[in-house]
């Protein structure tokens, strides 16, 4: 492929399977390329078949290690596997700080396993702000099976849940994490919770702590199961696996897939809309008009609200192509 391939060729060739195809239209993501808009088209008629799930947890729970065996059973059951691994930024290069994801150098040769890592640049929630785009990358690519590993996360860096339809939470004993769980924001967005590094001390305490804050939550649609993972040695994969079909399952039975997508593909319109809103804003007058508002509702001349009116009214007179009918 030439090193001038155009975003047609790119796409075309992404779609047949080349790798480094692929690699490179998630790199015109992370670099919000101009050419982006006509990928994205090309693309859409491809997406809406991977499963995708979603990783997340604090630091030192074993996300990592755990998405690396799970590439491993979704390998053996002949699917491909892409996995987008979400990491802080580098202060100086924007990058990714542990983007060689050495956990992941035994997949490397496997030519239906897909990595990549996108850093956050700065970016809140555990995930990056390429990330749906470059999951509508490996979809449209064939991948069968998508794994979104997110960066350490708090209780309030939930995005993930947003993004996946499937989302383990993993949690590990002696980390107090028991506790944490049952607190709203890491609890609510579990599918699945996974007591990891099940051969340590404290282990059966923390599943029995997590089992006991499901019995006080209430009742559910979607009740998360409790699954003990040993991620190093395999033990619990299968039962793990099991547990992510289950809930699979029941999304499909339930519609709740569909209406899950909706909600992404709905979040995703609006971002893309923000950012160009946002864009427009800066390009107004080269911006002096927003400074102009802005000093007059510090100096308390005019407030917010009517300052944003304006704003608004003079973006709708300044497009190029008027309200839309």
């Amino acid at each position: 492929m030439s090193a001038r391939a155009d975003p047609a060729e790119l796409t075309a060739a992404a779609l047949a399977g080349d790798r480094r195809a692929v690699a490179r239209l998630i790199s015109l993501v992370e670099d919000s390329s101009a050419a982006l808009r006509e990928v994205s088209a090309l693309l859409a008629p491809h997406t809406g078949r991977a499963r995708v799930i979603g990783l997340t947890g604090a630091p030192g729970v074993g996300k990592s290690t755990s998405t690396s065996a799970l590439v491993r059973a979704y390998r053996a059951r002949g699917q491909r596997v892409g996995v987008l691994a979400i990491d802080p930024s580098s202060p100086f290069t924007g990058g990714a700080l542990l983007g060689d994801r050495v956990r992941m150098v035994e997949h490397t040769g496997d030519p239906d396993v897909f990595v990549r890592s996108l850093a956050t640049r700065g970016n809140l929630g555990g995930l990056s702000w390429a990330t749906p785009q470059a999951l509508r990358v490996l979809d449209a690519a064939g991948f069968d099976v998508v794994l979104v590993e997110t960066v350490g996360v708090g209780q309030a860096e939930v995005d993930v849940a947003a993004l996946a339809d499937t989302t383990l939470v993993l949690l590990a004993p002696g980390m107090g994490d028991g506790i944490q769980a049952a607190k709203a924001g890491i609890m609510e967005i579990a599918d699945i919770l996974v007591v990891n590094k099940a051969d340590r001390p404290g282990a059966d305490h923390t599943y029995r702590d997590l089992v006991g804050a499901l019995r006080l939550a209430g009742p559910a649609r979607w009740r998360p199961e409790v699954m003990r993972l040993d991620a190093v040695s395999g033990q619990g994969l299968p039962e793990l696996l099991a547990a992510i079909d289950r809930h699979q399952s029941w999304l499909e039975s339930e519609g709740a897939l569909r209406a899950g997508r909706l909600r992404r593909a709905s979040e995703e319109i609006s971002q893309i809309a923000l950012a160009g809103l946002r864009a427009r804003l800066g390009d107004l007058d080269d911006g002096h008009r927003l400074a102009e508002l802005a000093a007059r509702v510090a100096d308390g001349s005019l407030d917010p609200y009517s300052a944003a009116d304006t704003l608004l009214s003079q973006l709708r007179t300044a497009s190029p192509a008027g309200p839309t009918p």
